[in-house]
């Protein structure tokens, strides 16, 4: 299947609500069934496979990558909150609800890390500190208190981010705990995280940094970090989709007139410097780590395009990015249909990392195909789904 995009990237007008929902609880089947698996075969563990076809062997020994587990975490608690809204489980009544799939996933991250939440980069602990939180609030919303592990997540981590937020490099968040690199990365999602947990000053004073140290002068988006080389602070230039998404996610969170001012003018730079030519189809970052970051920011987008304290014409344009963003990844899809069931082996639905190319090109049948980019096209369904 092709993608098919008009001139303008504009979604189909047929696309409401309802078929962007559908189109989302496909995807959360898709990755939950025939990515998601037990650990070691223990009862109430869920986990993600890195790629799939996989090996259970070299899964265990090699790279499980805690964050995109955690941005697992985030689409799960997405599909919960539309269950919450439709009264009606994404696969079905005799499945785990999706709440539950992330409530074990977290409780899986931690023996999976070693019975820890601390790893040794201060972005990861960040997402996961941040999907967490929306679990709490989604178990709260559904009349299931959390569990006190939620309270012992939000206190370790919380440790964690205020040793790494100093006044080195004039402030900001180092991103490891090699502690010789701040970045937008690391940074932004630890704002929003003190933002959404009544640290507001202390946020502030990170956005502030990252205003004053990382966003481009000309280009209006923000730069990647400050690196210590050979005794002299220097600026990573690096732009990713991601980075911007929690930066603005943050500024939201804050409010205030000058974040507002700079969230729609964020919403107006994503849409000039990293769209796709002649479309409002944000650019995809490859795989890997990068599969993951068009939907991160996508899943911030969303939030502009309902906030009506900024500007309709900020507005129409987050939405018009989101829509038409999702819509390219749903039109390049591969569907297997001999995988109708999801599952483990290879996905029912295969999504390409590329929103410009179609999954029959970037994935072929046979190709490995990796969690991150599949978690990414759920993401900005579910950002669409949303609007």
């Amino acid at each position: 299947m092709s993608s098919q995009i008009d001139p303008a990237g504009k979604p189909a007008p047929s696309t409401d609500a309802t078929e962007w929902a559908a189109r989302a609880n496909q995807a959360a089947r898709s990755v939950t069934r025939s990515f998601g698996r037990r650990l070691l075969f223990l009862p109430g563990t869920h986990l993600g496979a890195v790629s799939l076809p996989s090996r259970t062997i070299k899964s265990l020994s090699g790279p499980w990558h805690y964050w995109w587990q955690a941005h697992y975490v985030d689409c799960l608690v997405d599909a919960g909150r539309r269950e919450l809204a439709s009264k009606t489980k994404f696969d079905g009544d005799s499945r785990p609800s999706a709440g539950r799939l992330a409530s074990r996933l977290v409780t899986t991250i931690r023996l999976r890390n070693l019975l820890r939440f601390v790893n040794d980069y201060y972005d990861d602990m960040a997402w996961l500190a941040l999907a967490t939180l929306r679990l709490e609030k989604l178990a709260e919303e559904t009349r299931n208190p959390g569990r006190r592990r939620n309270a012992y997540v939000r206190k370790s981590l919380t440790l964690q981010f205020d040793s790494a937020s100093t006044d080195d490099f004039g402030g900001g968040t180092f991103w490891s705990t090699k502690r010789d690199f701040k970045n937008t990365p690391a940074t932004a999602p630890v704002a929003l995280y003190y933002s959404r947990t009544d640290h507001a000053e202390r946020a502030q004073k990170l956005v502030d940094w990252l205003n004053s140290k990382l966003l481009h002068p000309d280009r209006g988006v923000y730069r990647d970090g400050l690196r210590m080389s050979q005794g002299k602070v220097v600026v990573d230039e690096a732009i990713y989709t991601y980075n911007q998404g929690p930066v603005l996610g943050a500024l939201l969170e804050l409010g205030g007139d000058d974040n507002l001012r700079r969230a729609a003018l964020l919403v107006d730079a994503v849409k000039r410097e990293l769209t796709l030519p002649g479309t409002q189809v944000v650019r995809g970052d490859g795989t890997g780590d990068g599969g993951l970051f068009t939907g991160i920011l996508l899943r911030y987008m969303a939030l502009a395009a309902r906030d009506a304290r900024l500007p309709a014409t900020t507005r129409e344009t987050a939405n018009s990015l989101v829509r038409s963003t999702a819509e390219a990844f749903w039109a390049g899809r591969r569907e297997d249909p001999n995988q109708a069931k999801g599952r483990r082996g290879t996905p029912a639905i295969v999504f390409s990392f590329d929103p410009q190319r179609p999954a029959s090109e970037t994935y072929p049948v046979g190709a490995a195909v990796e969690l991150s980019t599949q978690l990414q096209a759920w993401m900005a369904l579910e950002a669409a789904a949303t609007l």
